[in-house]
């Protein structure tokens, strides 16, 4: 990961910016730089992983312009060796230097034709204007806010930009920003129209295009690792890693000490794949000691997702610490295409396709932001091969009654299209799904449920839930989240449209948890 901020407006206070800036500074810790374009301040904080040369430090400058961009741009040699052919020079091998050569030939039309996950701030020197933007997803974070005297401030996260603006928003993904305006230019969530593939057809294609982007996610001029929960989604990403790599790859699994679910899978896959793995183990006292932390260094205060990074955050500061791994790749985004426990409850097909379009759109503020967030605070990149968006797109535009569970297992299709290549042990691959809270260890949500029941009264609870309106807390956990989430953020609980919870409209599906524990199919999925 990289950390940018730009702050759009003359005379700025240059040390209120460095004081905001600095919150950011484990998200790039090799180098600092901040210039002054002469409209505004651009800042970026290093994590070399292309073009590890001091060449490739940011803010690039090409003819008056600058950029800052925390991004990953796949297949950039193609879009490199065209610009050289157009009389462009490039001085390092980083992905990001063609931004600027890019805007100058497409301008804004630019964004759209990158494979890309990104957030980026250009000054254009010639028009002497800001512009923002951010991949389809949002797997790269980018907040902004305003001001005391109306200029637009941008930041990788919103700590920067505490005490700097009233308030403090997500930049919408797939958009960009120009002139006071905000700009869609993808909708990778609507498809333009339904795919018709059959099954068999569509298998091959998922499987085809997923191979290809963990494929691309293995480029780095740095040292690549995995999370490895024994699931489903991150056992499929190693696989293919390892059938990719002339060596072992290396895997990283978590569990509580006492009752971790998945950490004899994760062992299961590591011996199957022929990994080199590493087991982390994690006590009652971390996750409760790790608590404020880790809910500051999220920047949310929604249930499920303070659960589920908990794990994710000890298990990247033990690879931060132990090793030199500096990228790592996950199973993120898989749940949001081809379906959670709940989603067996979806009335119809349509449902099921409105639900997976939601889930889409919401990402950047739940499993994208925990991966990114425990992720880099421990100075390591997040890659998510689920969020490729050539996949992404083509599992949204297939027929959903292909999607929906009709065949007795959930993920059907992702788990048919690998049935063939030897991927996976069949044990692996069909087994049903685990909570991701609960895939460490049943007892780690119970020791967060006991430890906030003693944080507050049944009176206490009534009287301090009633301060919050916007997404008023519903038990002594979420209560517990969002008075730790207000310490650090004060006021700013709209950056988090909602609690993360199954759609309670659907049967069976109106739920005072988003654990899929409590959900009744959840059946032998905690085994």
């Amino acid at each position: 990961m990289c950390s940018i901020m730009g702050y759009c407006e003359k005379d700025v206070d240059v040390d209120l910016f460095k004081l905001g800036f600095a919150q950011t500074v484990s998200r790039g810790p090799d180098a600092s730089l901040i210039v002054d374009t002469g409209e505004g301040l651009l800042g970026f904080h290093r994590l070399a992983i292309m073009g590890l040369t001091p060449e490739g430090m940011q803010p690039f400058e090409f003819d008056g312009s600058y950029v800052v961009c925390n991004g990953e741009l796949y297949g950039f040699e193609k879009e490199r060796a065209a610009l050289i052919e157009k009389g462009y020079s490039f001085r390092s091998d980083s992905d990001c230097e063609i931004i600027l050569p890019m805007y100058r030939e497409y301008g804004v039309d630019m964004f759209a034709r990158l494979d890309a996950e990104f957030a980026c701030v250009i000054f254009d020197g010639q028009t002497r204007e800001f512009i923002a933007a951010r991949d389809p997803i949002g797997i790269r974070p980018l907040y902004y806010g305003y001001a005391p005297s109306g200029a637009i401030v941008f930041a990788s996260e919103a700590k920067n930009l505490v005490g700097l603006c009233e308030k403090i928003m997500p930049f919408p993904p797939g958009c960009y920003y120009r002139a006071g305006k905000f700009v869609r230019y993808s909708q990778i969530e609507k498809a333009d129209q339904v795919c018709s593939d059959g099954l068999e057809t569509a298998c091959r294609k998922i499987r085809e295009k997923l191979v290809a982007g963990v494929e691309k996610r293995l480029v780095s001029d740095a040292p690549v690792g995995f999370l490895l929960s024994g699931g489903l989604d991150s056992s499929l990403v190693c696989a293919i890693a390892a059938k990719k790599s002339s060596v072992p790859i290396k895997t990283y699994s978590i569990g509580m000490t006492e009752d971790a679910i998945d950490l004899k899978y994760a062992r299961q896959v590591a011996d199957y794949i022929g990994s080199d793995h590493t087991e982390v183990y994690m006590t009652p006292d971390d996750v409760i000691s790790s608590l404020d932390w880790v809910v500051r260094l999220l920047g949310t205060f929604d249930i499920t997702t303070v659960r589920a990074s908990i794990g994710m955050y000890l298990v990247c500061k033990a690879i931060h610490e132990r090793g030199d791994v500096r990228v790592i790749l996950t199973g993120e985004i898989s749940d949001e295409l081809f379906g959670y426990k709940y989603t067996d409850f979806a009335p119809n097909a349509a449902e099921f396709q409105k639900e997976a379009e939601k889930r889409i759109r919401e990402l950047h503020m739940y499993d994208v932001l925990r991966a990114d967030r425990c992720i880099s605070v421990n100075s390591l990149e997040a890659r998510v091969p689920f969020g490729d968006l050539d996949f992404v797109k083509y599992v949204m535009a297939l027929d959903p009654e292909l999607k929906i569970n009709k065949y007795g297992k959930g993920k059907y299709l992702l788990r048919h299209a690998f049935e063939e290549g030897d991927y996976l042990p069949k044990e692996i691959l069909w087994r049903e799904k685990a909570a991701f809270s609960d895939a460490v260890g049943h007892s780690m949500v119970d020791y967060l449920k006991e430890y906030a029941e003693t944080q507050f009264t049944d009176a206490e609870f009534e009287e301090k839930r009633k301060r919050y309106d916007h997404a008023r807390p519903f038990t002594k956990e979420s209560l517990l989240y969002r008075e730790i989430f207000e310490k650090y953020y004060p006021g700013q609980g709209e950056m988090i449209v909602d609690f993360w919870l199954p759609n309670p409209n659907w049967e069976g599906c109106k739920v005072d948890d988003p654990s899929a524990r409590v959900l009744s199919n959840y059946g032998d999925s905690g085994k």
